[in-house]
């Protein structure tokens, strides 16, 4: 696995609305200022995260985004599976993203590749947005 600048900005967003609780919706200007982020960029992330249903949009002069659900029901790997896809090292091991590859020729490398995956996808299924806003 290895997390994109899609994963990663959307994720730097998400902690910014995570922060935001109660203040309403955040203007897209606000959140790409606040964490450094490109604006044009970040728009299509927040589109993204919107079709998925992690965010709620709103227009107008008081309009943005804001969480779909409270940061406590969102964790890293939903984010990260939703931008980058599969958590795990090679598509053999992959539990939601299955594809076969030479690695899986050798038996023992694959059992090490599956271990590794499940040690990244059960940290980061159990870690939310709370835990790291």
């Amino acid at each position: 696995m290895k997390l994109t600048r899609r994963s990663e900005y959307a994720l730097l967003a998400l902690i910014h609305l995570a922060r935001a609780k109660g203040e309403g919706y955040v203007a897209v200007a606000a959140i790409a200022e606040a964490q450094g982020l490109p604006a044009k960029f970040l728009e299509q992330l927040l589109m993204a995260l919107k079709r998925a249903r992690l965010v709620k949009s709103q227009k107008g002069p008081h309009g943005g985004y804001r969480l779909a659900r409270p940061a406590e029901k969102i964790s890293l790997a939903e984010v990260i599976r939703l931008l980058d896809g599969a958590l795990a090292p090679t598509e053999s091991v992959s539990t939601y993203f299955y594809e076969p590859t030479p690695v899986e020729r050798e038996k023992r490398l694959l059992r090490v590749f599956k271990e590794i995956r499940d040690v990244i996808s059960a940290r980061l299924e159990k870690t939310t947005l709370a835990d790291v806003r």
